[in-house]
């Protein structure tokens, strides 16, 4: 019997996830068998040119959770979820050849690493037979819903924002979980222990290549990451409890206790759980999607009215679009040192970023914001805008080094939404008034006014 796979990338959801949905779809039409797999690349752990680890211990220890949240949620349901370690590009092909797999479906990213990666893949497809399909999901609006072609996406926000709201574009509706699965491949050797094993330990003794096998990506120990009270999103605790069962107990009491209402008054505070939101990290994860979110918030508004608070949800749920279509339209020349504008390559101070990185700079706000990151793997959207102008404007540092960091450190990391602010702070993006300066100063004063925050993360 043939075999449907789907790969889960930043889509860690049962409900409302297109790509997954269809896979299911075409397994029980077509009465073949379905694996549910995620393929994790210790690379993603190495250095990167700006940073001693692309990823970070904190986003780590949420995507173990968030894994293992998915694969008890599909044990619910009578499948599992097979954890593949390696290159996606070498494992998937071996993977479809060894359960006979008519079809390989993914959710599509518009990331240069990203793209690549599916494109190596479709060329493999061709070549040897099965389909290879992609469906772009991660946005709240659909592209093809846009008043305009999304290569003519506007460049300005606001411009992106008042065409989108004049023409009543609205989210489509969130789809229920499949109820029902196609069953595993038969092939119990995927799940071998001692095959596991030697995947810990690098290489297949046969083959001289990562195994096929369930290899469990390992939360670090306690040890090496202890849980941090202060932390505005302390995801080691039930009530920020990684994975789709937690995004939903989380989007449910948030609006229960009418937090929309206040939202716009309360979004620029750095300290506790409630001032924002908080469900970045779901979205980043793909365990929440942005079109549950809107469907939920617009039940709220129907039942308790809305509100400028409850607005500015969406508005901040557009600026997350604003920037993936960025991506649609604009691709590579996001990563470019000079970004969108013609400006020259911009300067570089390692030691300075160094200091940066370790909140060492001397300036008492900034370094309680970076205290805090590094520390936590959270930061607040005001914090975040703070610490990147320093880097850039006051320090005189690479723009792309900063995202480096955030890559590594934010457990919300979200390609798209990293890249475009940080080209929207350097004036390399998409800003009309051509980069954003934040005066740390003022901004302790506006926000920070008794030092509250300073205190809290004063010391590492």
């Amino acid at each position: 019997m043939n075999t449907v796979i789907h790969w889960f990338r930043h889509d860690l959801r049962l409900a409302d996830n297109p790509a997954f949905s269809q896979a299911v779809r075409t397994a029980l039409a077509q009465r073949h068998r379905l694996l549910p797999v995620y393929i994790w690349n210790p690379a993603h752990t190495q250095a990167g040119p700006w940073v001693p680890r692309r990823m970070g211990l904190h986003r780590m220890a949420m995507l173990a959770d968030t894994l293992s949240a998915l694969d008890t949620a599909l044990q619910a349901r009578g499948s599992r979820l097979l954890v593949l370690r390696g290159p996606a590009v070498s494992l998937l092909p071996r993977l479809a050849a060894a359960v006979r797999a008519s079809q390989v479906t993914a959710e599509e990213i518009a990331a240069p690493e990203e793209q690549e990666e599916a494109e190596a893949l479709r060329r493999v497809a061709r070549s040897v037979g099965w389909r290879w399909t992609t469906t772009w999901q991660s946005s709240l609006l659909e592209p093809a819903g846009l008043p305009f072609p999304v290569d003519s996406t506007p460049d300005v926000f606001t411009a992106f924002r008042q065409q989108v709201e004049r023409a009543g574009v609205a989210a489509r509706v969130p789809l229920a979980a499949p109820a029902i699965l196609p069953p595993l491949p038969a092939d119990e050797s995927l799940w071998d222990p001692v095959a596991a094993a030697q995947a810990a330990s690098g290489l297949c003794e046969t083959c001289g290549s990562p195994p096929l096998c369930h290899t469990p990506m390992k939360r670090p120990v306690a040890s090496v990451l202890p849980p941090e009270a202060r932390s505005a999103f302390p995801y080691h605790l039930p009530a920020c409890a990684p994975g789709e069962a937690g995004a939903q107990a989380h989007l449910a009491q948030y609006l229960h206790r009418k937090l929309p209402h206040s939202y716009k008054q309360t979004r620029n505070g750095l300290i506790g759980v409630d001032y924002s939101s908080k469900l970045s990290p779901w979205l980043a994860s793909g365990a929440l999607s942005a079109p549950q979110v809107m469907h939920a918030l617009r039940a709220f508004e129907a039942e308790h009215g809305a509100s400028d608070g409850s607005y500015w949800l969406w508005f901040e749920l557009l600026w997350r679009d604003h920037f993936r279509f960025m991506h649609l339209k604009h691709g590579r020349a996001l990563y470019r040192a000079r970004g969108l504008s013609e400006r020259p390559p911009p300067q570089h101070d390692a030691q300075a970023f160094q200091r940066w990185c370790e909140g060492q700079t001397g300036h008492a706000l900034v370094d309680a914001g970076l205290r805090e990151l590094r520390l936590s793997g959270f930061l607040s959207n005001r914090m975040r805008q703070v610490v990147a102008s320093y880097l850039v404007h006051d320090l005189n540092c690479d723009w792309r080094a900063g995202a480096a960091w955030f890559e590594s450190q934010l457990v919300d990391h979200d390609v798209y939404s990293n890249q475009g602010n940080w080209l929207y702070v350097a004036g390399r993006g998409t800003d009309p008034r051509g980069g954003r300066r934040f005066n740390p100063d003022k901004q302790a004063s506006d926000h920070d006014p008794d030092g509250a925050y300073r205190r809290l993360w004063g010391t590492a």
